[in-house]
């Protein structure tokens, strides 16, 4: 096993630790969604390993992750769901190392920075949350991170042509933009406390509730 993967889900790791993310479990509307990411998201990445197909690629759910719990609690949750994959699949630890890395750190990284650009820079509007940083966004953010897990040879599609790998994980992107898209709306429609990353103020124009 290299050392790419290891060094980079370490220093991830270590600076959300830095940010102190349990504090974030004080808002108890996070912990469904936590418990969610720790018992449905293994399945999906260990899906490959449960069945025969040709390009192995699963879907990922770490932009949704990120967009519910935030980016400081989701690394650590993310590297417990790479854990919990190895009680499900037959996978070997540079292998859970690389799902810690490239399927939920890195994606969960991209997409924490498209946030903060379209606050930053974009137009603060509902649409814009759901549709340009859950949906859109978590195409971008997913199909580029397969590109650099390709590209660095931690992606386990050696028998598979490399153009067609890119095309197959294009779209599977759009399979995770379709969920996290989806997942979000309803959330900021009947659960925003599930969403640390949604503001009714900022996105909304909800005035502040009264304090008290």
């Amino acid at each position: 096993m290299d050392w790419l993967s290891p060094t980079l889900v370490a220093l991830a790791l270590a600076v959300a630790l830095a940010f102190r993310p349990w504090r974030l479990l004080a808002n108890a509307g996070l912990v469904s969604p936590l418990l969610a990411a720790l018992v449905i998201t293994p399945w999906l990445w260990a899906l490959p390993w449960l069945h025969r197909m040709p390009v192995q690629l699963q879907l990922s759910g770490a932009c949704l992750v990120g967009l519910a719990l935030g980016w400081p609690l989701a690394v650590p949750v993310l590297c417990g769901v790479a854990l919990a994959v190895g009680f499900i699949a037959p996978v070997g630890w540079a292998q859970q190392v690389d799902m810690a890395l490239w399927l939920g750190i890195a994606p969960a990284t991209l997409s924490f920075a498209l946030g903060m650009a379209l606050r930053r820079w974009g137009w603060r509007h509902l649409f814009v949350y759901i549709l340009g940083r859950a949906f859109l966004g978590t195409a971008l953010c997913m199909f580029v991170t397969g590109v650099l897990a390709q590209w660095t040879g931690h992606a386990p599609t050696p028998a598979v042509d490399p153009e067609l790998a890119l095309v197959a994980r294009w779209l599977i992107a759009w399979g995770d933009a379709f969920l996290t898209g989806m997942m979000t709306a309803i959330c900021v429609a009947f659960r925003p406390r599930w969403l640390t990353t949604w503001s009714d103020q900022l996105y909304i124009g909800q005035p502040p509730p009264p304090p008290g």
